[in-house]
């Protein structure tokens, strides 16, 4: 897969699917890269030119100096949509890659066609959680966090029956490079869009999972009432939606998209 070079570091992604499609940029959540949107991409490159890549601080994107806001992240999905003649785009984001699409909807509205906003929330958690999760990772390392972690990304149900899906999920965030996580922890717990929400005018549909304890099906309902006209569909899955309900995940979208 391709690494562009830029003022930025090296941002890893994959350019996918037919070039005279409609664009859609993927982002991924809070300790996982690009391969979390593998089930999705057989049927959105069908139709849709698809571009997905690893957040700053994830997979084989650089570690640079943090900590990171959601703004600097934001900034870097124009710039790498910019190399990539991405004039404006679909986007879908899930949890952090979320608040990515919000920053980007109510600040680059002329970039942004429809918006998937998936597991994530106008304000994720406290200060105080943030700061202990920041401080255990600084303590313990990456490995207590990711058995944590993946107890809130996955049902018990999931878990149990797939847990060849889970390991790799699992070893994926156990491998992030803790500086990269630490850097956007920090640009999560920073973001607050509680007030902006009203600014958002692109078509927008808001995805939560029905048991998930990390964003909550009430974060998906206070975006979806405070977006002008936004759309709200729960699917049978926690935070990773998109893998555990993978085919409602991908119909959804899909049918959005060509709605």
């Amino acid at each position: 897969m391709p690494i562009l070079d830029s003022n930025l570091g090296q941002i890893h992604y994959a350019l996918e699917g037919p070039s005279d499609k409609p664009g859609l940029v993927l982002s991924n959540s809070l300790g996982t890269d690009f391969t979390m949107w593998e089930a999705q991409i057989p049927t959105f490159t069908k139709s849709l030119h698809v571009l997905r890549y690893d957040t700053r601080g994830h997979g084989k994107s650089s570690v640079t100096p943090g900590p990171y806001s959601i703004e600097q992240l934001a900034k870097d999905v124009l710039a790498l949509a910019d190399v990539m003649k991405l004039d404006r785009f679909h986007f879908c984001g899930l949890s952090m890659g979320g608040a990515i699409g919000m920053w980007l909807a109510a600040n680059a509205p002329q970039r942004i066609n429809k918006l998937i906003l998936s597991s994530t929330a106008a304000k994720f958690g406290t200060l105080e959680m943030w700061n202990a999760r920041i401080d255990a990772v600084r303590k313990q390392g990456m490995k207590p966090i990711a058995a944590a972690a993946i107890e809130r990304w996955f049902s018990s149900a999931f878990r149990a029956k797939n847990p060849s899906a889970i390991a790799p999920i699992q070893k994926m965030l156990e491998t992030t490079d803790p500086e990269g996580y630490l850097s956007n922890c920090a640009a999560v717990r920073d973001f607050d869009f509680r007030n902006q929400l009203g600014g958002i005018r692109a078509p927008a549909l808001v995805i939560s999972g029905a048991h998930d304890p990390a964003t909550m099906p009430a974060d998906g309902h206070f975006l979806a009432e405070h977006i002008p006209g936004a759309r709200y569909v729960e699917l049978n899955g926690a935070h990773l939606c998109n893998i555990e309900d993978a085919h409602s995940f991908t119909q959804t979208v899909s049918s959005f998209l060509a709605s």
